[in-house]
């Protein structure tokens, strides 16, 4: 219930937020507007029992701002507070004596109505409120943009990275269609441009094959043909830009607006509110642009699912995959997974008939993919005797040296740095700083070991067990690499690649590239090879995803290399093992299926839907006492975490999401009612175990 003019203002249990002192409104500004007087607001805040709409009245002087979608300033208890008009309403909820907007911030409509419901969906099925989803749907205000807008509300504005939406128009299949090596993929094109609403799941050819961007652009024509809209996710920069080249250099009018949060906050804005008004039928960005605003959406595209950097890391936790095909479930919009790989999560797609696979034949796939080599194999074992201490093996040595005749070789290594992590020679304890026990790396050609967390220099540690002096390199990363390596090939450039340092292309030269992964940069008509390194050290790390994540990678630096008909070749350092094999059959499809099915086995997820309860143990322990979950739940715990902290796993099935959903949603309120300590709560979140 809103609090009335009468009301004493009263404090809030749970509402963290930095109180402002408002004035009692004139009664001149108590007149409501004429039609629908009844705002229903949705305020910016992260409480969770106060995450419902609230009735405010509409003075006759904000009647004409206060649109649907308008975001607004509200009195709320003895604070002010930000909020978004959901709704215009004849009456408010019974027993309400609701209180007036104290002013309409944006007269624009930022919040879409289909937003509005998607992020709905989205809050519940993570166990999160509504304000946690629309901070990431909706960018922060930009007030010189806002005036922009309004004054050129007669015709859209030429602004930067979008343009005036083309009229639809008959969308023709071309012979040199990358989708026709692809089986179902040009009767996937018909059925877009007939305005259906398939839905795919596509696991991308190398790159020599035709280029993912190419297929996403495909799509995109068809869809915009049948007068609708798209919105397309990347992981990252890198891979924006990449589609953004290829959408500009296409021949086909195909005006686009890009979300991405590095832009910063003024383009970022002027593009939103493009798509928000409609300007564009085309939008592409990264994790974000999921809950982009269009107008009669059609088509959702994701690009490599599987990667870390499309899950949210700020509270729900949402993941761009699950926001997806929410909206497509509930707009009744296609939607088109593509990656190099395949995770558990598209395979069990495709296996429940969600959604069905668009694959080239196995002799397509042949065709383009490069030859693989696995130096742990019996065969190369033979013929390397010393390939158990070697990090480089021969076979990786010889491919290089080959392939540098001609063009360039990418080397994927697991860690940025140049020996990110050490440990005691004698007795390989984790060498650890004696200040603040954070981790002793060295950075460049240093000598002395420097710590990763306070930045002390570590000139006379010893080791706490044993009393040792000296240090061993327990990883190598890709600065130390690339070091190497320049001094291996003294003749040759040595190239380096990271997130912190990007490149996105290199000439076809001959050259060696040094990238850590998903920051390989594109080579000008491919790579002649590619050596991907540490393959035993990344698949023994622990973690439910581990072998999932390792595929990914590799997947994704094998498409940049030429097939092996044009001497392309991948050498993996790594022992055999299914990951190995399925490289060397290209079959990322029959991975993922094989990954689902032992996860049914066991009922991991993806085979069924997981939680994560972390806090203190007293608070955690009450917070899953007071659950009342159905008898299908599986509740693993407590587990001891540092400094008092207790983890409880829930694992339930699919059909019993929305109810343990929420009953999370129910123990958060009453932690925040009561001002209980913090307890986290993670759905679906699978870096967590």
């Amino acid at each position: 219930m809103s609090p009335t003019d009468h009301e004493e203002p009263e404090s809030l249990p749970g509402l963290d937020v930095a109180a402002e002192p408002v004035s009692p409104s004139r009664p001149s500004s108590l007149e409501p507007a004429p039609v629908l007087p009844i705002a229903r607001v949705v305020l910016e805040q992260p409480v969770p029992h106060l995450d419902h709409p609230f009735d405010y009245l509409v003075p006759l002087s904000l009647h004409d701002d206060a649109v649907p979608g308008a975001r607004v300033s509200v009195r709320f208890g003895a604070q002010k507070l930000g909020g978004f008009i959901l709704e215009r309403r004849d009456e408010a909820e019974p027993g309400v004596s609701p209180i007036p907007l104290l002013k309409v911030i944006t007269a624009l409509p930022v919040l879409n109505p289909l937003v509005a419901v998607a992020a709905r969906a989205v809050a519940d099925r993570y166990a999160g409120t509504l304000s946690d989803v629309l901070r990431a749907a909706i960018p922060p205000r930009v007030a010189s943009v806002d005036k922009e807008f309004i004054a050129a509300t007669a015709e859209p504005s030429d602004t930067e990275g979008a343009s005036g939406t083309p009229a639809a128009s008959s969308y023709v299949l071309g012979t040199t269609n990358p989708w026709r090596h692809y089986e179902g993929g040009e009767q996937f094109l018909t059925e877009l441009a007939a305005g259906g609403n398939p839905r795919a799941v596509a696991t991308v050819l190398p790159e020599t094959a035709g280029d993912w961007a190419e297929l996403a652009r495909e799509a995109m024509l068809a869809t915009v043909s049948s007068g609708r809209s798209v919105v397309m996710v990347v992981p990252d920069a890198r891979d924006l830009q990449h589609l953004e080249s290829t959408l500009q250099s296409s021949a086909a009018d195909l005006p686009f607006a890009r979300l991405n949060a590095e832009d910063g906050p003024t383009p970022r804005y002027r593009n939103f509110l493009s798509a928000a008004l409609g300007n564009v039928q085309v939008v592409v960005g990264t994790r974000s642009a999921a809950l982009a605003p269009v107008e009669k959406p059609g088509l959702y595209v994701l690009w490599q699912d599987a990667d870390q950097s499309l899950s949210e890391p700020r509270a729900p936790y949402q993941h761009a995959r699950e926001v997806l095909l929410l909206r497509a479930n509930e707009e009744g919009a296609a939607l088109l997974v593509l990656s190099t790989s395949r995770s558990a999560e598209a395979q069990r797609l495709v296996a429940t008939g969600w959604a069905r696979e668009l694959a080239p034949s196995r002799d397509v796939r042949r065709e383009f993919s490069p030859r693989v080599v696995v130096t742990g194999d019996d065969f190369e074992r033979e013929k390397d005797p010393f390939l158990h201490a070697s990090r480089l093996p021969r076979a990786a040595w010889q491919a290089a040296q080959k392939a540098l005749e001609t063009g360039p070789v990418l080397i994927q290594v697991a860690r940025t740095g140049f020996i990110p992590t050490t440990s005691c020679e004698r007795c390989r304890t984790a060498a650890t700083c004696m200040h603040c026990h954070g981790p002793l790396s060295f950075t460049g050609g240093s000598r002395v070991p420097s710590c990763g967390w306070c930045g002390r220099v570590a000139n006379a540690w010893s080791c706490s067990v044993c009393g040792f002096t000296r240090l061993r390199a327990r990883s190598i990363g890709a600065d130390r690499t690339a070091e190497e390596l320049g001094r291996a090939f003294p003749k040759v450039p040595v190239v380096s690649a990271t997130g912190t340092h990007p490149k996105f292309a290199v000439s076809s030269q001959p050259q060696l590239v040094v990238a850590t992964p998903c920051a390989e940069p594109r080579a000008e008509g491919g790579y002649q090879a590619a050596l991907l390194l540490d393959g035993d050290r990344s698949l023994m790390r622990e973690g439910l995803r581990v072998a999932e994540e390792v595929m990914h990678r590799w997947f994704a630096a094998a498409s940049l290399v030429k097939p092996a008909s044009k001497g392309g070749l991948v050498v993996i350092a790594a022992s055999q093992s299914d990951a190995t094999q399925a490289m060397v059959r290209a079959d990322a499809a029959g991975f993922a299926w094989r990954e689902l099915e032992q996860r049914r086995d066991v009922n991991l997820p993806p085979a069924c839907r997981s939680a994560v309860i972390e806090g203190p143990a007293t608070a955690s322990d009450q917070f899953v006492a007071a659950l009342n979950l159905p008898e299908t739940v599986t509740t693993l715990g407590p587990v001891w975490m540092e400094e008092g902290q207790h983890r409880w796993l829930l694992f339930f099935p699919y059909a019993a999401g929305a109810q343990v959903a929420r009953e999370l949603k129910s123990g958060k309120v009453r932690s925040s009612t009561h001002r209980w300590p913090m307890v986290s709560v993670r759905v679906d979140d699978s870096s967590m175990l």
